[in-house]
């Protein structure tokens, strides 16, 4: 058996991207470590629990994704799309995207994600069904932001961003379906 170069390539990019996704949630971790030690900020063993559990469920979902497809555009959708859960789950839960934390407004933000997640079951994990999934995703945060805006007008910005998170996975999860369907012709 030959290895060919491109196989070679897609292997060290392979290990880059796992060092990068592993390190990355190391080094988030520990952040607000040495912030609390010299910053002082005021987080209780319970918020270091918290957050490492949620960066080993962010690390291992984005792992997975790196081991569904050997597509790059592929793998970069999986990142975008679990890194935006990442970023309205912290985000979320830290400070809260209508109000504070506990604001009840608060929980339509998890359906969002919840959405994300039933449409990649949906799909079965398929670049095209995974963009359509995405889309949809898209399109119901934009839907948040509609209902944020008549709370706070700085939160509809905000939660813009994360709509344009999953656009751009939708648009990666696309581009990975072309370049499937291209390379079985």
């Amino acid at each position: 058996m030959t290895v060919t170069n491109e196989a070679l390539r897609d292997a060290r990019l392979t290990r880059w991207l796992r060092a990068v996704v592993w390190g990355g949630a190391a080094v988030a971790w520990l952040v607000p470590l040495a912030a609390r030690l010299f910053a002082g900020l005021p987080w209780t063993p319970f918020d270091f629990i918290v957050w490492a559990v949620m960066l080993l469920v962010a690390a291992g979902l984005a792992e997975a994704g790196l081991r569904l497809s050997g597509q790059l555009a592929y793998r970069a959708g999986m990142i975008v799309a679990v890194g935006t859960s990442f970023l309205i789950t912290w985000s979320n839960l830290a400070v809260g995207i209508i109000g504070n934390e506990n604001n009840p407004l608060n929980q339509i933000f998890f359906g969002v994600i919840a959405i994300a997640l039933v449409g990649a079951f949906v799909a079965r994990f398929r670049p095209k069904g995974m963009a359509v999934a995405m889309l949809v995703t898209a399109v119901a945060q934009f839907a948040t932001a509609f209902l944020a805006l008549a709370y706070e007008h700085i939160v509809f910005g905000i939660v813009g961003v994360f709509a344009l998170g999953w656009l751009l996975a939708a648009w990666l999860f696309r581009e990975a379906a072309r370049g499937e369907r291209g390379a079985s012709e």
